[in-house]
């Protein structure tokens, strides 16, 4: 029975903390930690021992940090990590979303104190669970710093789409679920400086983790990012970055963006789908718009819509996802035209404008 046991390492700097989720894990007969430790060098040397299943991160951590350790991780002895973090520390909502975007597979936020009795614990017991079952991709290139360069020129599908008639794009769109922060990075930092197009994308992330993101966001790339503002004209929205908030859907009607609170969507809210769908029906053929990693298969059919509409669609490959789900369920419905590597992804959306096809701005 043992050898059918998820194989946990816990890393956390508090004692009490770590304590906590070490007792969590080991009442689920499924599971076994088999290391925990209070430091980020320790916590790359045990992975790379004992070679476990899953690993729950901490990212305060003393002597390297749980950022620096799950980069070391993903470059080196990649395995499903876990972040456990405070959703109420500025600095630390930074630092969750970089590991996030350096192949860290999902995060659960830190008891508050204030749950039902057993609410957390089987959240956590659910997110490991989850994480182990994921195959993570191995990150050689893990510090953001080194993500979206190209090095060897403009892919194939970019260099295919000056046959297509593609003048008449008026805005992209994007969504992404697990594996999605460093995706939609990659794809954002492709694009060039002066990238005239607006640009609305939906991340599933849990809610107490969204607030920031638009806003670390902002500092990875050119472009500006920020959450959508309801009644915003969307070409006000030119040249720049538009998320859709925690628990609003975002969508376009009118002209405009709107952020509405619909029912929830594949469980999700904001949802994928309802963004590429609102779309479809408003810009039509003059939308172009990509479906990234992540589970479920939120977006699909939205992504169909679109391509029946007459806009360009894109779906991430498997070999570049993190999770392929909703890119799958994407391509067995036939909504994506094209199926492309995360790394051609931003360059073939970049070659919808003179500035991508190699003109001025």
């Amino acid at each position: 029975m043992n050898a059918a046991r998820l194989r946990v390492l816990v890393v956390e700097d508090s004692l009490t903390s770590r304590k906590r989720i070490c007792e969590v894990l080991s009442s689920d007969p499924g599971m076994e930690v088999v290391g925990e430790t209070g430091d980020g060098r320790s916590a790359i040397e045990l992975c790379r021992d004992l070679r476990p299943d899953a690993v729950t991160m901490d990212m305060m951590l003393p002597v390297m940090s749980g950022l620096a350790a799950t980069e070391y991780i993903m470059a080196h002895c990649p395995t499903p990590i876990l972040i456990v973090s405070s959703s109420t520390n500025r600095g630390e909502l930074f630092k969750t979303y970089e590991a996030l975007a350096a192949g860290a597979v999902d995060v659960l936020e830190k008891p508050r104190g204030d749950e039902p009795e057993g609410v957390w614990e089987r959240g956590l017991i659910e997110a490991v669970r989850m994480v182990a079952r994921i195959s993570v991709i191995t990150h050689p290139r893990a510090r953001l710093g080194t993500w979206g360069r190209s090095e060897a020129g403009v892919p194939a599908a970019a260099a295919s789409l000056r046959g297509h008639d593609r003048a008449r794009c008026e805005a992209i769109a994007l969504g992404a679920s697990t594996g999605g922060p460093g995706a939609i990075v990659e794809v954002l930092r492709a694009l060039p400086a002066g990238f005239p197009l607006p640009v609305l994308f939906v991340l599933h992330v849990g809610a107490p983790f969204a607030s920031a993101f638009a806003e670390w966001l902002d500092g990875q790339t050119s472009m500006r990012v920020a959450h959508a503002r309801d009644g915003e004209l969307l070409s006000a929205v030119a040249g720049r970055v538009a998320m859709a908030p925690p628990d609003r859907h975002l969508v376009v009607r009118d002209g405009r963006l709107r952020l509405v609170d619909g029912p929830v969507r594949h469980s999700c809210r904001p949802s994928v789908d309802v963004l590429f769908e609102s779309m479809a029906r408003e810009i039509g053929s003059g939308t172009a718009a990509s479906l990234l990693t992540g589970i479920g298969r939120d977006g699909a059919q939205g992504l169909l819509d679109i391509r029946a509409a007459g806009g360009l669609t894109i779906a991430q490959d498997e070999a570049t996802s993190v999770v392929y789900g909703m890119p799958r369920e994407a391509a067995q419905l036939g909504a994506a035209e094209l199926i492309l590597p995360l790394g051609e992804i931003g360059p073939t959306l970049a070659g919808l404008t003179s500035a991508g096809r190699g003109g001025t701005p």
